[in-house]
């Protein structure tokens, strides 16, 4: 490496240098000198850009083995680790979320959310203002809070089918639909605004008491099994984010 790199003027005219002059050339460039040389810590060495070294690894992964004289799997790993870690960071500046700080993303699709909707008709309550501790807590925890784990999704449609069956339009009057706005980098809201259902704030003790005593305890662990099944959070230990989430009771 220190041969190729130290003597890239006459390298770059044998087999493997033109190879990777040719991945650089790719890429719009045009080396005469592959690195820089700096002083570290009293020390000369050398520092090389990041679009040499992805140049260099390159090569080793995919063309240096065509003779059958080198063994190419450590670069092909380490090639795919670096091209997994570039795709993930991509896609999560391309919707404003640092790569390198993923609970600041979750906090800001949580307060974005929030500021756009946050005008829920009044004398009514909305499942997602309403889970606004819980969502809290949750990201506090770790929970990637974002397009692909909506959670206040599942509370709402597991309430409604409570509040059905329960027939509690009759104890606490008709509930109604409220538009309901994702940020525009959500897949959701290509829709538009959602009808969203939206409760008398009568029943909002009712709806904490079943988010507590029902939903938690019965409901929320396999929601979250499912998100991590699908991928689409990190592994999350279920029990110990519950325990986290569960209000204390007053002593009897």
């Amino acid at each position: 490496m220190t041969r190729l790199t130290t003597n890239w003027l006459e390298e770059r005219s044998k087999p493997r240098g033109k190879k990777i002059d040719a991945i650089l050339q790719s890429k719009g460039l045009r080396l005469t000198h592959l690195y820089t040389t700096i002083t570290n810590q009293g020390t000369e060495t050398h520092a090389y850009p990041d679009s040499v070294c992805m140049a260099i690894l390159e090569y080793y992964a995919f063309d240096a083995s065509k003779n059958g004289q080198f063994d190419n799997t450590t670069a092909i790993r380490n090639y795919r680790a670096l091209a997994e870690h570039s795709l993930r960071r991509f896609i999560f500046l391309s919707v404003g979320i640092d790569p390198e700080n993923p609970l600041r993303g979750a906090w800001q699709c949580f307060q974005e959310r929030l500021q756009l909707n946050s005008q829920v008709p009044f004398g009514y309550f909305s499942i997602f203002s309403e889970m606004s501790d819980l969502t809290l807590k949750m990201i506090n925890t770790g929970f990637d809070f974002g397009p692909a784990s909506v959670p206040d999704i599942s509370v709402g449609q597991t309430w409604g089918t409570y509040w059905v069956r329960n027939k509690l339009d009759e104890k606490y009057g008709e509930r109604i639909k409220s538009p309901h706005i994702y940020p525009h980098w959500f897949p959701q809201h290509k829709a538009g605004p959602i009808e969203a259902w939206v409760y008398p704030d009568d029943a909002l003790g009712e709806f904490r008491r079943w988010m507590q005593r029902l939903y938690l305890p019965t409901k929320f662990p396999a929601y979250i099994e499912s998100k991590v099944r699908a991928g689409a959070i990190p592994p999350v230990n279920a029990g110990s984010l519950l325990s986290q989430l569960k209000k204390p009771e007053l002593p009897k």
